[in-house]
């Protein structure tokens, strides 16, 4: 663990980490391209700190939520496909177009507005992004039901509509106990495929695999895989990796860190934090960390931990907005020692996976709510 200068809380990001996931997936799919899902902010990992890594690797290209993400991107030099997977408003297709986003559609109101646009007019602003259809076979969300296809086909070719791929999201695909409604899900998406193939569309992109899809089913890879949560090194589920973590080393690539700030003595029967929601049962020695629920860490933590100096560290009273308290007592803890919220410290670590479960949530919630303005750090 390295103190960086002037950051009192930072998230590191692992160079090698992101190298064995991208690595493992890559080899696993064969000749299936493999799209890196960085929406919301990388899940906490940083929208430009983790693709920029994961470019260089040879990912095929990215999933972002939204346009203004998609555009982050380009910014950054990033040239690969990139598809918005988020709802986007029919203001911002020609912003999609202009930076070559490919977008999602998933009604009839999204193709009329696409529809709406001059297509390859001299005026960028004015053409039409390229689109893929999100299909819905039991999601329940987003997308065009089975009965829809031949008026969705009818509206691309009446407005002459680029379609580029047509895509599905499979509900629960990491419930490996019951892939019943997984494979329903896959062969209504097959049934649609070949609806499109027979009036003409026969070179669609198509993908149906996130990061569970991925690692249970390889008849679930076709042109393209999704991977999030795979490729930052985390299950998206722990049956998932009782049954596979065996056979395959997903390795975390976030740690989260913050200097101690202060250490003083707590003695019996004093009260900590607000509301005097702590009161010491003993002597103790106590240190605050500074962070809070404005970083990421939220009240419902409170019964949680860090780590100092290889040692688990309580949580004790209530976490505020940008302190929290933890006890230190028989760890040789000073100023200016690091605490690490999540990952590992000497022998000891914090998955994000079990502090989400202390928090009473998933590790995808609390890592998307990382604040994005704390540093991102590539070690």
């Amino acid at each position: 663990m390295v103190l960086h200068k002037n950051l009192k809380t930072w998230v590191e990001i692992n160079r090698q980490a992101v190298e064995h996931n991208v690595a493992l997936f890559k080899e696993r799919i064969g000749k299936t391209k493999l799209m890196a899902v960085v929406k919301s902010n990388a899940y906490g990992h940083g929208i430009t700190t983790f693709p920029k890594l994961a470019d260089k690797l040879g990912v095929h290209g990215f999933c972002v939520d939204s346009v203004y993400e998609g555009k982050t991107l380009r910014l950054e030099g990033i040239r690969k496909p990139i598809l918005v997977l988020g709802y986007t408003l029919p203001e911002l297709f020609p912003l999609a177009a202009r930076y070559n986003l490919a977008v999602t559609i998933s009604t009839f109101e999204g193709l009329k507005a696409v529809g709406k646009i001059k297509k390859r007019s001299f005026d960028l602003a004015q053409d039409k992004p390229r689109v893929h259809l999100k299909i819905d076979t039991g999601m329940h969300r987003q997308g065009f039901s089975k009965k829809d296809i031949r008026n969705v086909m009818r509206e691309i070719k009446k407005h002459e509509i680029p379609v580029e791929g047509i895509y599905t999201h499979f509900a629960s695909a990491k419930d490996v106990n019951y892939p019943t409604y997984t494979e329903m899900q896959f062969k209504d998406f097959k049934a649609i495929e070949e609806l499109f193939k027979k009036a003409g569309f026969k070179n669609l992109v198509r993908h149906v695999a996130a990061t569970g899809g991925t690692l249970l089913n390889k008849k679930y890879y076709y042109d393209w895989v999704r991977v999030g949560v795979g490729l930052y090194g985390l299950w998206p589920s722990k049956e998932l990796e009782i049954q596979l973590g065996n056979e395959i080393m997903l390795k975390p690539v976030l740690s989260w860190r913050a200097v101690v700030s202060e250490v003083k003595q707590l003695k019996k029967g004093e009260y900590s934090g607000y509301d005097m929601a702590y009161r010491a049962r003993r002597n103790q020695t106590i240190a605050v960390i500074p962070i809070g629920y404005w970083h990421g860490i939220p009240r419902s933590y409170g019964g949680g931990k860090v780590l100092v100096r290889g040692k688990e560290a309580p949580i004790v009273g209530r976490i505020s907005m940008d302190v929290t308290i933890v006890d230190v007592s028989g760890i040789p803890c000073k100023v200016g020692d690091i605490a690490t919220i999540v990952g590992k410290n000497a022998s000891k670590e914090v998955s994000a996976f079990d502090a989400a479960r202390e928090m009473g949530t998933i590790h995808y919630e609390f890592l998307t709510r990382l604040n994005p303005l704390m540093e991102r750090v590539v070690v």
